[in-house]
């Protein structure tokens, strides 16, 4: 299941508020609203050297910058810092908060960085994640417009992706001239909401003029290939190559057919026109932030796009971007899928975790979770050090754990965690960016610059592109996630068997599974070993150049929960939304 399905026996429980020592508890909005922001067009000339004739403002706060512009800067490439989590827990970790709160803090301490980081998608907004635009006084503004509708990339998306499920459709009304077998047409729909009811369909009923009835389904934006393509695309030209090559079906004779095959390609792209267009916004710093795609990394790559990541480490000397979720699942395919096709190289990384989210891995019920307990931390402790052993061992990469504070926290639970990490080698950094802004990530900041100009970067890959599908698996799966081996039924086999056969075994593998446990099972908290990894389905992405595994029971479209998020958002008369998070 992706972000927030109520189905996986999660609750979430939004942790929109945090009272400090100093502060009187806001919520998120609160102070997002409070923000005194700058107009985005000067502020991009005065902090990036943008000029106006480069941007495209959408009202005061927001703009898209032009790509023939960036692709005429030139010069040294600025340092990138990734930064990653824990397994995540219903107390939540914070970290898009950390991303907000590191770029802020590097800029305090003298460093031009810009932030790079994913949009939020309606799905979790409305259900039971919340948005994405970090929290307290660690967040990217307009946190209203970056949470909604921002600049309609996705709908951009939702768009090129559907007109290619309609010529699908269109071309069989009229004739299927290429053929079409009804029962393996692959492209299915997309809407980007939660809603379970849109799983699986059945189409064109109603008679000869509403074209063939057939099964059919929709998936939410953020799993369909396009948004997979948009984020991998270098250009436009790239862009277009790439959404020729989905394929959306196949013959009797198991012949593929393309996008290009209905001629959709070049109608998709044009959709996506503008969308290509790197987002600029700011943090309530006014520091400055690329905001741009939004795969989720428990069913899709989960990394913003690579246009703006390369068009931030163009126009800083430091860039903190993130990974969706922990570091086995956002972090290896940062790594595997777009480190491997980009040429990006991570210089340091960042571990967000907290005491809550440790005692919770170490079997602390939820509403237990600010009591004192040191001897749940050191119990839940063996989930970071397992992301901790994958990013410097198996990645490669030199790391710190940024430990997002809360009022609750002991010195002996400190202790217990610090401990730990030293025996590894790995420092702790208290990190208060929730409640103090930059100020309180400065340490942080210096920790991480430490890190990036050390040198000790030597990122390497999981698997190599020549290592078959099933090793490529095999490996993400024992070498990180602590499994045994993995299995799937002999339909899967013969499917993974017949992809590496007609010349797709050098893709990378995108594993889809739950984000709630190293194994396939949500409900295993700490890290798992000696478990079983099932591929329950196996998916070819052809455009975005990768494999999709699905793995236990994650579904590319989730569901809401009981009580979902939408039920607290509201608009008064003066037009003032409240209840995001």
């Amino acid at each position: 299941m992706a972000k927030g399905d109520g189905a996986n026996g999660l609750t979430m429980a939004p942790l929109t508020t945090r009272r400090t020592d100093a502060n009187v508890a806001l919520s998120d909005i609160q102070i997002a609203q409070a923000a005194n922001l700058k107009p985005v067009l000067p502020m991009a000339q005065e902090r990036l050297g943008i000029p106006a004739s480069a941007l495209e403002a959408y009202g005061h706060y927001k703009a898209k910058i032009d790509l023939a512009w960036l692709d005429r800067q030139s010069g040294p490439s600025g340092r990138l810092v990734l930064v990653t989590a824990i397994s995540p827990t219903p107390a939540g970790e914070g970290k898009t908060t950390t991303v907000v709160g590191l770029g802020d803090a590097l800029n305090r301490i003298g460093k031009r960085c810009v932030i790079a980081l994913r949009e939020p998608s309606l799905g979790p907004v409305f259900g039971m994640k919340g948005g994405a635009a970090g929290g307290g006084h660690a967040q990217v503004v307009p946190m209203e417009d970056i949470n909604l509708h921002f600049t309609g990339d996705f709908n951009a998306i939702a768009l090129a992706h559907n007109l290619l499920a309609a010529l699908i459709d269109n071309h069989i009304h009229h004739g299927n001239a290429l053929g079409f077998d009804l029962r393996r047409i692959t492209w299915r729909r997309v809407v980007d909401m939660n809603d379970r009811a849109l799983r699986s369909t059945v189409i064109a009923l109603g008679g000869p003029g509403n074209g063939f009835p057939r099964e059919d389904g929709f998936d939410i934006v953020v799993a369909s290939e396009v948004m997979a393509i948009f984020c991998l695309a270098t250009s436009r030209r790239d862009l277009k190559e790439r959404l020729a090559r989905i394929i959306v079906g196949y013959t009797r004779d198991l012949k593929p057919i393309c996008a290009s095959d209905l001629q959709a390609h070049g109608a998709m792209a044009a959709l996506l026109k503008d969308a290509l267009k790197p987002n600029l916004v700011q943090t309530l710093e006014n520091n400055p932030a690329l905001i741009h795609g939004g795969p989720f990394a428990n069913i899709a790559h989960g990394c913003n796009s690579v246009i703006a990541t390369q068009a931030a480490l163009k126009l800083g000397d430091y860039v903190v971007t993130e990974a969706g979720f922990g570091a086995d699942l956002g972090a290896e395919k940062f790594i595997d899928i777009k480190c491997r096709k980009s040429g990006l190289r991570p210089d340091a990384v960042v571990i967000v975790a907290t005491l809550r989210a440790l005692k919770y891995h170490g079997g602390v019920d939820l509403k237990d979770l600010a009591a004192p307990d040191p001897a749940a931390v050191e119990k839940g402790l063996p989930n970071l050090e397992q992301h901790v052993e994958n990013i410097r061992h198996r990645y490669g990469l030199p790391c710190v754990v940024a430990l997002n504070h809360f009022t609750s926290d002991t010195e002996r639970e400190l202790a217990v965690l610090r401990r730990h990490m030293e025996r590894q080698g790995v420092p702790v950094v208290i990190a208060r960016h929730w409640a103090e802004g930059s100020a309180g990530a400065e340490e942080l900041a210096h920790a991480v610059v430490r890190l990036a100009e050390s040198g000790t970067s030597a990122l390497r890959f999981v698997y190599e592109d020549d290592d078959s599908l099933w090793n490529k698996m095999k490996a993400i799966a024992t070498r990180v996630y602590g499994a045994s081996d993995i299995s799937a039924d002999s339909k899967v086999r013969a499917r993974i068997a017949s992809l590496q056969q007609e010349g797709y075994g050098h893709y990378p593998v995108c594993v889809a599974k739950t984000q709630y446990s190293f194994s396939t099972d949500p409900r295993l908290r700490g890290a798992p070993t000696g478990h079983m990894v099932n591929i329950r389905d196996v998916r070819l992405a052809a455009g975005a150049e990768f494999v999709v595994m699905i793995c236990g029971d994650i579904m590319t479209m989730p569901g809401l929960p009981k009580e979902p998020a939408s039920a607290r958002i509201d608009i008064d008369d003066e037009g003032r939304i409240s209840g995001l998070f």
